[in-house]
């Protein structure tokens, strides 16, 4: 998810420090984040089986690459790696604050709650457009030492929990978009086809 905002939701605390990285921009990062036309990003990821070395190294270059592209959030399909891991950093100015990795997440419940708010993505980068989405989830999930975590999400991380497991399913942002002349116009201005919009109705 792309925008910067200042505050990581009280419930982010879970997360180690094991899989920080700095939280600068890199001249290459080893993962490249593919962008709206790519059918890497509408295929559906896997459950990552078990948690090691090897997945904690690939959360590390997801972070290189969403630092690099000065995102907040980013899901392993963004990078061509279609496993059930996201990271997500909302205070990417403060280097004492430890990244969120979720693996295999799942929302076990949604608040009664719904909002509105514009949302941008790594993938469609330029283009932010009005999303609606519930306002509270609750998530289980695997931190990067593969203990079971369940937070209660509000605000701005609930949303960015919610785009990028959408990532997840091969679900962008914009399927989500109901204003269609937004769209259209968001789109085109950036370059983008929107024939590769997928809408949810």
């Amino acid at each position: 998810m792309a925008r910067s905002f200042a505050q990581l939701a009280r419930n982010a605390e879970q997360s180690s420090r094991s899989v920080q990285v700095p939280k600068q921009a890199v001249e290459k990062p080893s993962l490249e984040i593919h962008t709206l036309g790519n059918q890497a990003l509408r295929k559906s990821a896997k459950r990552i089986s078990k948690v090691d070395e090897t997945v904690r190294d690939l959360a590390r270059e997801m972070l290189r690459s969403m630092y690099t592209a000065n995102g907040i959030g980013l899901a392993a399909p963004q990078v061509g790696v279609h496993k059930q891991l996201l990271v997500i950093d909302l205070d990417p100015e403060n280097a004492a604050t430890p990244p969120l990795v979720l693996i295999n997440p799942e929302i076990s419940s949604f608040g009664v709650g719904i909002e509105t708010y514009e949302e941008g993505c790594l993938s469609i980068p330029g283009v932010y457009l009005h999303v609606v989405r519930p306002s509270v989830v609750e998530v289980t999930y695997r931190c990067e030492m593969g203990r079971p975590q369940r937070i209660k999400a509000d605000g701005l991380l609930a949303r960015c929990i919610q785009h990028e497991m959408d990532h997840l399913n091969g679900v962008l942002f914009v399927d989500r978009v109901t204003d269609e002349l937004s769209l259209n116009e968001g789109l085109k201005e950036k370059g983008f086809d929107r024939n590769h919009v997928k809408s949810i109705r």
